[in-house]
């Protein structure tokens, strides 16, 4: 048995199980796959970054190694953020891979593949799995990784410097909690280069496992405790990988990631929105888009349904999940520029658009909701919790009456869905889903309410009332 397995974005599992031998396996499958369905050929040129995980280093030394074995050029990204490759990939139409775990724990890592188009979908993951040879795999020793090229760096970091006027954010003080993220430093200089002054925060040498959508009590103390202590006007970060975005208000309040997407989405005026099942209902009862498509978790489902939105004719599309990532599926014209489509998660953008829109409009950070629809979300995991307890679980939930007994102590079912997990809409239009992660063995608890009170309540009910069940299936 083997954790290693594609997930809700990339190739993940545990460390031990992505010895190089494994790690060069898999990149060359990577590569047959590109030559034979998408025409990339020996020769060509392959990109690499990691995140700043222990094991990450090793892992790209020996992709790169293979791809050069294989017959490849390779641009050796270094450690950056994940849609810094994902950029430098698209722009130059060249396949790529980041090694990264995201939020997951430094035990665990992955492979996040690029077609030059952008992310593979699941139909490359099957062609990649149908390629691999993981018995004549090679375990040599990995040559040197070569030196590490700035260019998909430095891409970046102009296009988020782009995304607002010079100054735009003059007289703002942030902090930036940089923890273990890849993009630590590249926050601090593109908020400084739009004029805020920045306090960097809590700068670890050992990975941190930062998650956005299940919030550690310490990452909870410690907003708070900085806001307060360097009078913040806000408060950002983003998970490990720097996909993913964290904003805290001036009072060091954190701002739910399906949030953000919904003010990021605003802010660049999109007619179409495309999110997971899990992002909160606000998004339709707004009204602020023509159109709202709803889809499974992760995302190449959320890349898919932007195609269909631009096939359906929107023009301006933005997705985004739940955990605040947003991938721009239209290029979009700014008041100083235009910004070119970015079909990957990025983090940057959301923490840019949010803080803009504040210093754009006069207001705090916490009064950007104030006119939305009062819709909260909390979330919530139960560790450890294997396909072999998720999927009986999960599978009992789709039955009428066992479903009807498990939630009948909140009340009436008016709704259920199977998109992704079991997602039931209740009489009082609360919500309560669950569905299993695709990157770790855990059951995932989403709930939604009018409040964020009765949110945190929903929430714990529903993960205590899922522990009390899975209990026979151990």
């Amino acid at each position: 048995m083997t954790s290693l397995k594609f997930g809700t974005s990339g190739l993940r599992g545990l460390v031990t199980e992505l010895p190089d031998a494994i790690c060069r396996a898999y990149t060359v499958a990577f590569l047959r796959h590109m030559h034979k369905a998408h025409g990339i050929a020996p020769g060509g040129k392959l990109l690499v970054g990691y995140d700043l995980r222990e094991s990450s280093p090793r892992i790209a030394a020996a992709c790169i190694d293979a791809a050069r074995i294989f017959g490849m050029e390779v641009e050796n990204s270094g450690p950056l953020p994940t849609p810094a490759l994902a950029l430098r990939a698209l722009a130059q139409k060249l396949p790529a891979i980041m090694v990264t775990g995201s939020h997951i724990p430094a035990d665990r890592n992955g492979l996040k593949f690029y077609r030059p188009d952008g992310e593979i979908d699941k139909t490359d993951e099957v062609g990649i799995l149908d390629v691999l040879d993981l018995a004549g795999a090679d375990d040599s020793t990995p040559d040197d990784a070569g030196a590490i090229s700035a260019k998909a760096l430095t891409d970046y970091e102009k296009r988020c410097i782009s995304m607002l006027a010079p100054n735009a954010l003059a007289g703002k003080r942030i902090g930036v909690y940089q923890h273990s993220s890849v993009g630590r430093d590249l926050i601090v200089r593109v908020l400084g280069a739009l004029g805020a002054e920045t306090v960097a925060i809590a700068r670890s040498d050992v990975f941190v496992p930062v998650d956005t959508e299940a919030l550690r009590p310490e990452d909870v103390t410690l907003a708070a405790g900085a806001a307060e202590k360097y009078r913040l006007d806000a408060l950002v970060s983003t998970d490990g990988d720097a996909d993913r975005p964290l904003v805290a208000d001036e009072t060091g309040a954190f701002i739910r990631g399906d949030s953000l997407g919904l003010l990021t989405a605003h802010f660049l005026n999109a007619d179409a929105v495309v999110t997971p099942v899990t992002s909160n209902t606000a998004i339709e009862i707004s009204g602020l888009f023509a159109q709202v498509y709803r889809t499974r978790v992760g995302s190449p489902y959320v890349i898919e349904a932007m195609s269909q939105a631009t096939k359906d004719g929107y023009l301006r599309v933005v997705g985004f999940e739940a955990n605040g990532g947003v991938l721009l599926g239209s290029n979009v014209e700014l008041d100083d520029g235009r910004l070119f489509a970015l079909p990957t998660r990025d983090a940057m953008l959301p923490i840019i658009a949010v803080l803009g829109m504040a210093a754009r409009d006069k207001v705090p950070v916490s009064k950007l909701l104030a006119n939305l629809p009062a819709r909260f979300t909390r979330s919530g995991r139960i560790e450890h919790v294997g396909p072999s307890k998720s999927g009986p679980f999960l599978q009992a939930l789709l039955d009428d009456e066992q479903r009807a007994s498990f939630f009948a102590q909140l009340g009436t079912i008016q709704a259920n869905d199977a998109i992704d997990g079991v997602r039931v809409v209740l009489a009082t239009g609360e919500v309560v889903h669950y569905r299993a992660s695709g990157n770790a063995p855990e059951l995932r608890c989403y709930a939604e309410a009018a409040t964020d009170a009765r949110a945190e309540q929903l929430l714990s009910w529903g993960l205590q009332r899922a522990e009390e069940q899975l209990r026979k299936y151990s």
